[in-house]
């Protein structure tokens, strides 16, 4: 006998088709009850010929053969299960067994003299009977939302247990990743490290021997081995966002950009980069990982900017917890197709030829966001510029919200100011 055979003290081993025979025990026997009020009403009114004794007979005994009638017909739309109707029809003539001890028991007490007529038993079994359906329903019931209870307990442990499968599998993933992207980048800097400095050492050697289609040749390898070291580099930094990543503290985005500004100075400078900039909030994050973050979009503001020199502004909005940070900037923009694209590795909206760069960066910016539980996106339209925008939660220490938008905002406002008033570049003084 299975567990849910014993649970319900039915078995269910045996074939369906008995199982559901047990339906029609309760409306024939609603059947029963109402033939014998018939009978008991018919007898009562040739007997006495009394009509309304005859009529209550009736009544009381056909009650509950109607509720029987009515309870074989409604009981298979319920969600209670068929293995149960035994069960109730247990019930069912077990009240009828009482019914019928309590009467005996009152028969044969010495101390008192009771004379049950037919009708009067008829009555009260019928009654015996109403009353153990009704407690066999409501046992069904129970049970029967029960079981659900402890199905959907299973459902939730499985689920549960098959979470943490899935969980262990990504980690141990992620760490067969990062160890394959460490050997790979370690293996793979090696004989590129090798073929740079030997290709260095045929210029330097032999450059001067070179004609117009050697030196171009030359050029083209040598520029394919440096894409080649940076698209290892950024796949490094890529698989270790997760796995290397320092513990999250109170970072100042102003001091953060601050230090993105002083490493891309002279690329701000040869590039005539104008950056505007409103003050920035302190936000919970992996500093290193966020200035990365900054350094990938600034770089992707300017590389991107057309013909025109590069215009930037950096700005920040709050909501709630919430900071969102932007970057916008007013280049050659992004087709709203490729909107969603360009954050996956190696997705490249021109050719290396024409824009330098791995196809890594914007990767890693979504990578390091999702990382700070943050969303990136990007509101773009060919030629029209583009803003990225990514959102960060607000550090604890600045519980006053005058803390989180700077006390020294003035200061800020001042050195965008000044931006404009030294011909558009951020002095990182």
């Amino acid at each position: 006998m299975s567990r849910r055979s014993f649970e319900f003290g039915v078995d269910l081993e045996s074939p369906g088709d008995e199982i559901g025979s047990w339906r029609y025990v309760i409306p024939v026997f609603g059947v029963v009850l109402l033939v014998s009020a018939i009978v008991k009403s018919a007898l009562a009114l040739v007997s006495s010929g009394v009509l309304l004794e005859a009529a209550l007979d009736l009544a009381l005994i056909s009650t509950p053969g109607i509720a029987m009638l009515y309870i074989g017909h409604w009981l298979p739309e319920t969600t209670i299960p068929s293995e149960l109707y035994p069960r109730i029809v247990t019930w069912v003539f077990g009240g009828v067994a009482v019914m019928a001890f309590v009467m005996g028991l009152r028969v044969i007490h010495p101390g008192v003299s009771v004379r049950f007529t037919f009708g009067t038993q008829a009555v009260l079994l019928s009654i015996g009977s109403l009353a153990g359906l009704g407690i066999g329903i409501h046992e069904a019931q129970a049970l029967t939302h029960a079981r659900t209870l402890e199905e959907r307990n299973e459902t939730l442990n499985r689920t549960e247990r098959r979470l943490e499968e899935v969980v262990a599998e990504l980690e141990a993933s992620n760490e067969q990743l990062e160890q394959f992207a460490h050997a790979a980048s370690h293996d793979l800097q090696e004989p590129l490290r090798m073929v740079t400095n030997y290709l260095e050492l045929l210029e330097d050697r032999c450059g001067d021997e070179l004609d117009d289609d050697g030196e171009e040749f030359l050029a083209y390898a040598v520029d394919g081995a440096e894409r080649m070291h940076a698209m290892i580099d950024g796949l490094l930094e890529y698989s270790r966002v997760d796995t290397q990543g320092e513990p999250f503290e109170a970072v100042d985005l102003d001091a953060v950009l601050d230090d993105v500004l002083t490493d891309l100075q002279f690329r701000i400078d040869e590039t005539d980069t104008e950056l505007t900039r409103e003050p920035l909030p302190t936000v919970e994050g992996d500093e290193r990982q966020l200035q990365q973050l900054f350094q990938n979009l600034l770089t992707n503001a300017i590389d991107y900017s057309g013909d025109d020199p590069p215009r930037i502004h950096v700005s920040a909005t709050r909501e709630g917890a919430t900071r969102t940070v932007s970057v916008r900037d007013e280049g050659v923009g992004i087709d709203s197709d490729d909107a969603d694209r360009i954050f996956d590795v190696f997705q490249r909206l021109n050719s290396a030829d024409e824009r330098a760069g791995s196809g890594i960066g914007l990767a890693l910016c979504d990578r390091i966001v999702d990382r700070h539980g943050g969303e990136i996106r990007v509101d773009s339209a060919s030629g029209a510029g583009s803003t990225f925008s990514f959102t960060l939660t607000s550090g604890e220490r600045a519980a006053d919200p005058a803390a989180v938008e700077r006390p020294d905002a003035p200061d800020d406002v001042e050195r965008s100011e000044s931006n404009a008033q030294f011909g558009g570049k951020c002095p990182t003084d």
